[in-house]
């Protein structure tokens, strides 16, 4: 991107200058503030990259420049810009906002709700009107005017709409992507497939845009439609082992192996794999696309914390903890998806591999078994099989996601509908209506304590921030901390008794991810796990109600934890070293994650320290143990990262991952241990 224009680029939501990411599908560019809530919106809604850190497409990235640079915020914005607006008390953001909730509604009311796009004449038949944009869509894509592309498929244009033959016309019997195609419009191109048109699809002769392509002589359009059709399976092998296929020399596939492949799959493991290769091409499809979703979802993560400053301590920003719920797919489908943040990396992995040799398989044309509509099954199976073949494990790194039943609302019979044991989990009969209902309703009430918790976080931040004011010592907290920021809507259990604690810490090989928590008793006894909590990575929280809300801690003061200066003076130097460390993982400076980690446990050791040893408040009781058993485990993942001298080296992606994870949990622990002793000592 040139320097002349980076001088000039401001948030396309809230004019912060200079912004870092850029939202694809909508053509803007966003500053950080602004890409959380982004991000919080989902893929379906904002796809954002960071424009710096994320590897571009050229094309791609030339396509957003062009849109952003002809005022293609104009038209999400469009009626903002007309006078009588201003007169009615509307307005965009601007940057002396609050995040939440003033840019959050705008944003949300931008992008979601489509507040003001221009709206066409309200018609009886909205399928005509529909066909009458796609019409449009289809005459425009020959030329270069993105901006008006990108407005017809705002209004509902559709990307793959196909154009009925006409006999005396040569341009129709096709879509807008064949047009743009034999056009040799890249950046049209570029559009239509961020859009969802399909490079594959055939015209009424049976020639894709690729085929056009070639045919005009645009070879570099040619490959690049090439790339975009096996975007999805290039994305998940590139997240596993940093290639992708050489597509013009005939690779389409590449599948990576784990370390201990060689090993025998348990009988979980080989059910696993034939109820993924059962299903039809339509499950797996959507399977498939979920998939991909999480591994953009961590990766940005990935970016995002890297690339934060955290110039303030309690910041409203937060990562993404589990995918957003897409009101286009069915309440199970978004449940199931927002569970593959239940998977650690090893897990994760697994199902990944499996994705890319299937996908391979059926493109190859080997058929598979007789299909089964059950992608729950097949996620749950991938999840459980390490619980047999895996000791070297972590456990995932995820809290209860919001579609969880954990919920007061639960109904009577989901309880004895879902302690099953495994074998019947592996059955290949169909979801009930009567779980399908338990799930809607389990899920409905979860998003409405999720509100009410946000809403309270929102109202903390603003206690917490006029408070920091008035301190004198205030120096501590405006400059104090880069601490990345966690969600409070978290569900956290509270542990049953130090031996079970401890208890959980030697299975810290057992990873606790089945996709739809159906464990019998007999587990939930020998193991520790609760049927709606997770197995705490840390090992010491176990199963019970979840943490106190915020607005709830003064309940629990405590006289005896220490000043709220002399932590977030420790925070400091827990900050300091995971920003050193995050910053090792982003360079690849591998041999630096042991000393790192080491600083890191000092300053946790010391942050610990100005505790007493019984704090009264199970509240701080838990953050302390997610502090340390974090920092213990941080040490051991990072020993990983230099084996050894003549044992084989570790797959560094997946150490990686479990580094970051561990960085996260610390920062999360040291954020809330911040939070309740300035709320208690303010009291």
């Amino acid at each position: 991107m040139s320097k002349r224009m980076r001088n000039t680029e401001v948030c396309a939501d809230c004019c912060v200058p200079e912004p870092r990411w850029a939202s694809v599908n909508r053509g803007v560019l966003i500053c950080d503030e602004c890409c959380s809530v982004h991000r919080s919106l989902g893929r379906h809604s904002s796809q954002v990259r960071h424009l710096m850190h994320t590897p571009w497409p050229p094309t791609q990235l030339q396509m957003v420049q062009t849109l952003y640079s002809n005022g293609a915020n104009s038209i999400w914005e469009h009626s903002l810009l007309d006078p009588a607006s201003v007169m009615s008390g509307k307005r965009k953001a601007n940057p002396q906002d609050k995040l939440h909730p003033n840019k959050s509604e705008f944003i949300k009311a931008k992008y979601q709700m489509l507040a003001f796009v221009h709206r066409m004449p309200c018609r009886e038949d909205d399928s005509s009107t529909a066909k009458d944009l796609s019409k449009q869509l289809h005459s425009s894509v020959r030329t270069g005017n993105l901006e008006t592309c990108l407005r017809l498929l705002s209004l509902g244009a559709q990307a793959n709409f196909f154009h009925p033959y006409v006999a005396f016309l040569q341009e129709k019997g096709n879509t807008p992507l064949h047009v743009a195609a034999k056009a040799g419009q890249v950046s049209q191109a570029e559009l239509l497939t961020v859009y969802g048109a399909d490079p594959g699809a055939p015209d009424s002769n049976g020639k894709a845009p690729i085929d056009y392509a070639r045919e005009a002589g645009h070879h570099d359009l040619a490959d690049r439609l090439v790339e975009i059709q096996y975007e999805l399976t290039d994305r998940l092998a590139f997240y596993l082992c940093g290639r992708k296929p050489d597509h013009k020399n005939g690779q389409h596939f590449i599948v990576p192996q784990m370390a201990d492949s060689s090993l025998d799959l348990s009988e979980l493991a080989k059910a696993a794999k034939k109820k993924l290769q059962s299903l039809s091409n339509h499950l797996f499809e959507e399977l498939a696309m979920d998939v991909y979703d999480e591994v953009d979802r961590r990766e940005t993560d990935a970016v995002w914390l890297a690339t934060q400053n955290h110039s303030t301590l309690v910041t409203e920003t937060t990562v993404v903890p589990f995918l957003p719920v897409n009101p286009e797919y069915s309440s199970t489908r978004n449940q199931g998806r927002q569970k593959l943040a239940r998977f650690n990396a090893h897990e994760f992995a697994t199902l990944v591999i499996d994705i890319l040799s299937d996908a391979k398989r059926r493109q190859q044309g080997n058929s598979g078994a007789s299909p089964k509509d059950n992608v729950e099954l097949i996620l749950k199976s991938m999840a459980v099989r390490h619980c047999s073949d895996s000791q070297d494990n972590d456990q995932p790194d995820y809290d209860s996601v919001a579609s969880d039943e954990d919920t007061d609302q639960e109904l009577p019979s989901s309880k004895g509908d879902r302690t099953k044991s495994l074998d019947s989990d592996l059955s290949d009969s169909p979801i009930t209506m009567q779980e399908y209902l338990e799930v809607k309703n389990a899920l409905s009430a979860s998003e409405a304590k999720i509100q009410h918790l946000m809403k309270a976080n929102s109202n903390l931040s603003d206690e917490l921030r006029l408070m920091q004011k008035k301190r004198e010592r205030g120096a501590y907290v405006t400059t104090s901390s880069s601490l990345p920021s966690f969600p409070s809507t978290l569900s956290w259990s509270k542990d049953e008794s130090t031996q079970k604690a401890s208890k959980l810490e030697k299975q810290s090989s057992m990873p606790e991810s089945d996709y739809d928590n159906t464990l019998n008793d007999s587990e939930v006894d020998d193991s520790g796990l609760g049927r709606r909590g997770r197995l705490r990575s840390s090992g010491w929280l176990g199963e019970g109600s979840s943490i106190p809300e915020l607005d709830d801690l003064e309940v629990e003061s405590d006289p005896t934890l220490p000043s709220t200066e002399d932590v977030i003076r420790k925070t400091e130097q827990i900050t300091k070293n995971i920003q050193e460390l995050l910053r090792a993982a982003q360079e690849n400076k591998h041999d630096s994650f042991i000393p790192c980690s080491e600083r890191i446990h000092v300053a946790v050791t010391e942050m610990a320290a100005l505790f007493p040893k019984r704090p009264r408040s199970e509240t701080v009781r838990s953050s302390l143990r997610l502090l340390t058993s974090s920092a213990y485990r941080l040490q051991s993942e990072c020993r990983k990262a230099v084996p050894p001298e003549g044992c084989q080296g570790p797959d560094m992606q997946l150490v990686t991952q479990q580094v970051i994870q561990c960085a996260y949990d610390i920062a999360k622990a040291a954020k809330q241990l911040v939070t309740i002793t300035t709320k208690e000592n303010t009291n």
